[in-house]
């Protein structure tokens, strides 16, 4: 019988990160084949704060490390302590993020363990978990089992479901901060620029508005009325960011941001299987293209063959008029 740990991921003023849920949701599935239970690690400069958001998640522990070398994460000062906690556990898991993805790495080779990264499903096979991991940009996928003592994985956030609350309240105990290596010494936070904005974050937003290189330098005129009228996080392909039309952390796709939103709108987009492996698992996907042999016409739900010039701001005047007749 094993247990398993959750390492949370918290936002840059100290609250956690949705992407964390299905951390949760991946280790539940895992659970029957490990036998035990599972936990939850914070950490932070701020972590006994966020861990009360975790305490209703059927965790038996939320487990905390706080302290003030935790407040901008750091791979050299976050490892050493994730693999002290870690070592007691059969299984450890993070979203696969660029947290995660930086992190995780570095837990498993502290502790020589087997990992399973950016994972998109977990089964069971009798007392083994089998791991299922997108390849060649999730054309293909794969199947792993990992055989060591201690277990590292990481969830892509677009394949599973956010876990919810479940009631109740585990109880939160303290951890003591590892102290890091020489590595540490050499590395040292200076500084991040982050784009800040009033619409929702990209990779937990609802719905997200997409545009493409075909919309060159009106990217914002195009983009920005569509999202506020929906209310949505924006995005942009690879390409339109390459050309510089949208800033990089705007990027969806194999090699930006990984989205599952209920609504993604594609404006402009042709459906590289770059893009596609970024946004695949949306709930309901919309394009608009004046090209009908576009790749994303075979992927989307709706489909509208036309000027994105002239169908955007079509779009966002139905919208204004639909708003105003339910006010």
């Amino acid at each position: 019988m094993a247990d398993a740990l959750v390492v949370a991921e918290l936002t840059e003023d100290g609250k956690v990160r949705k992407t964390t849920h299905s951390a949760i949701t991946l280790v539940k599935q895992a659970l029957p084949a490990l036998g035990g239970s599972f936990s939850i690690l914070v950490l932070g400069s701020n972590a006994k704060a966020a861990a009360q958001e975790l305490t209703g998640f059927g965790a038996a522990k939320v487990l905390v490390c706080e302290d003030p070398s935790l407040k901008n994460y750091v791979a050299e000062q976050f490892a050493p302590t994730v693999a002290e906690v870690g070592k007691k556990f059969g299984l450890i898991a993070a979203t696969a993020s660029s947290y995660g993805k930086d992190l995780m790495p570095r837990v498993a080779a502290r502790l020589d363990a087997a990992y399973a990264g950016d994972c998109a499903d977990v089964r069971i096979e009798g007392n083994k978990v089998i791991y299922k991991r997108p390849m060649f940009a999730g054309n293909a996928f794969g199947y792993c089992e990992l055989n060591t003592p201690i277990q590292i994985a990481t969830a892509r956030q677009s394949e599973f479901e956010p876990t919810e609350p479940s009631g109740g309240s585990s109880p939160v105990e303290s951890v003591a901060k590892v102290a890091p290596g020489q590595a540490a010494g050499r590395v040292e936070f200076v500084s991040l620029d982050a784009v800040k904005s009033e619409r929702p974050e990209l990779g937990e937003a609802s719905i997200v508005v997409s545009g493409g290189r075909a919309i060159k330098e009106k990217f914002f005129n195009i983009m920005e009325p569509l999202a506020d009228a929906l209310g949505a996080a924006i995005g942009a392909s690879r390409a339109a960011c390459d050309a510089g039309y949208a800033p990089g952390d705007y990027q969806v796709g194999q090699t930006g941001k990984i989205v599952a939103p209920s609504l993604y709108i594609a404006v402009g987009i042709s459906g590289a299987i770059q893009h596609i492996a970024g946004m695949k698992g949306s709930k309901t996907i919309v394009a608009i293209n004046k090209d009908p042999e576009a790749p994303i016409f075979q992927l989307a739900d709706y489909g509208l063959v036309a000027d994105l010039f002239t169908a955007v701001p079509e779009l966002v005047e139905a919208l204004k008029k639909h708003k105003a007749a339910k006010a």
